[in-house]
């Protein structure tokens, strides 16, 4: 996708999807995710630093889904452990979510990830809302 559409998909969008795939069920898990946009690039920021789940997911299984706006890109996971890489994602996510909201939900800043989305394409309607429409 280019980066001007993803720009204009995520410009108004505080949260995305993010789908992972757990590391002992090997089950599709999906949360709702802030995250801060760099070009063509997304960064996101565990809550719990390396304690959170779907980080130690991704560790596991870096392929990963994205979606917003009825838009889901797939990616790649890639953490980031350099101390001076993660202040940088935090200052990025203090700019677009606010340093009060950053202090008040993120506990531990030890890691962040970075995705470069290969792919969009329209979401599908999940299965329940697609029952539903019969």
């Amino acid at each position: 996708m280019a980066t001007s559409s993803l720009a204009s998909v995520l410009s108004d969008v505080e949260e995305i999807q993010l789908g992972v795939i757990g590391r002992r069920t090997g089950r599709k898990r999906t949360r709702p995710v802030w995250f801060a946009l760099e070009g063509g690039t997304i960064y996101l920021l565990p809550v719990a630093g390396s304690n959170t789940e779907w980080y130690k997911n991704v560790l596991e299984h870096p392929g990963i889904t994205l979606a917003a706006k009825g838009t889901r890109w797939t990616g790649r996971a890639r953490p980031i452990t350099s101390r001076a890489r993660v202040r940088a994602v935090v200052k990025r996510f203090r700019a677009k979510h606010g340093a009060a909201d950053v202090k008040k939900y993120y506990s531990k800043f030890d890691v962040a990830v970075v995705v470069s989305p290969r792919r969009a394409r329209r979401a599908r309607p999940s299965r329940r809302r697609r029952a539903a429409r019969r």
